[in-house]
């Protein structure tokens, strides 16, 4: 009896323990507080192929839980034949181009479209002068109705100021009948006080306007009485381009090729020498044309006598 002591106090020692306590307790009872689970250690360096087999099953039972609750997979509904739900991006449609100017639609010929450009007037002038630009400059014609007085005026106040304005002249200026109107809206004697002071093309759209204003008689006897005619012919001689001197040489052609051309302030030899040297620089064809025939009337202006007994 004495002998079987120490092992039923053994027993009982390890019953009273706190590892088999905590087992024994069960995971149903509503009581029972959750165990702490046992630190994870390492797997061994010398595990058996069961044992490697059985954690790998684990762990990729693992990961797969995880992925699944991490990016939820969705399940099969009862419809096979439903398409997977897709993504749609929605584009955002281009802007529409702007839309043309005023009346540009309805604008059939050229009366209408100086009436048009007069009306502008009052509430926009640059409207107005644009509205020429686009519809007259690109192809002008040679018969053109007469441009309202008004609108002309307008034109030639704004030869400074606004670039689409030598462009619309010129144009103008293709047809005989708006080339009297813009003389008598005073543009020659416009051109000639504006052209020192415009940029190379706007001088020579301008200087191109004014030769073939000077075509008409009116037109030659307003540049022929003008004091500054023949001093800016000759400064801007210097400063255009090949064009640019054509124009100015063909305006001094007329300038001393009419009845009062003796009555010219600048002397012929002042003008001749200006001539020759915008002859040695870049020049047309036309220009040098224009240039020896203007010489030959300058050294007869210059020399009246020796031309008499020639």
């Amino acid at each position: 009896m004495k002998s079987h002591q120490p092992k039923q106090q053994l027993k009982t020692q390890l019953f009273s323990c706190g590892f088999f306590r905590q087992c024994g307790q069960t995971v149903l009872s509503p009581t029972a507080t959750a165990p702490t689970p046992p630190p994870l250690t390492l797997p061994s360096t010398t595990t058996t192929c069961e044992s490697s087999t059985s954690s790998s099953s684990n762990s990729a039972t693992t990961s797969q839980s995880f992925t699944q609750w991490r990016f939820s997979i969705p399940t099969p509904t009862s419809t096979p034949n439903t398409p997977p739900p897709t993504h749609t991006h929605t584009h955002t449609p281009p802007s529409p181009p702007p839309p043309p100017l005023p009346f540009l639609s309805t604008i059939t010929n050229l009366q209408e479209l100086f009436h048009v450009s007069d009306l502008q007037l009052t509430t926009d002038l640059n409207a107005a002068l644009h509205l020429l630009e686009r519809s007259l400059v690109p192809n002008p014609p040679q018969d053109q109705p007469p441009c309202p007085p008004n609108l002309m005026r307008a034109l030639i106040r704004n030869l400074r100021e606004s670039k689409p304005a030598t462009k619309i002249l010129f144009a103008l200026c293709l047809s005989e009948t708006n080339r009297r109107v813009a003389v008598e809206a005073g543009a020659v004697g416009a051109v000639v006080e504006s052209a020192p002071e415009l940029d190379c093309s706007p001088a020579e759209r301008a200087l191109a306007a004014l030769e073939l204003m000077c075509t008409v008689p009116e037109g030659a006897e307003e540049v022929r009485a003008h004091a500054l005619a023949v001093p800016v012919m000759v400064t801007v001689m210097g400063k255009t381009g090949a064009r640019g001197k054509e124009y100015a040489i063909g305006v001094l052609a007329v300038i001393y090729g009419g009845d009062a051309a003796d009555q010219q302030t600048a002397p012929p030899e002042e003008v001749a020498r200006a001539v020759e040297l915008a002859l040695q620089g870049e020049c047309s064809a036309r220009g040098k044309r224009k240039g020896a025939q203007l010489l030959k009337t300058l050294q007869n202006l210059s020399n009246p006598h020796s031309h008499e007994t020639s």
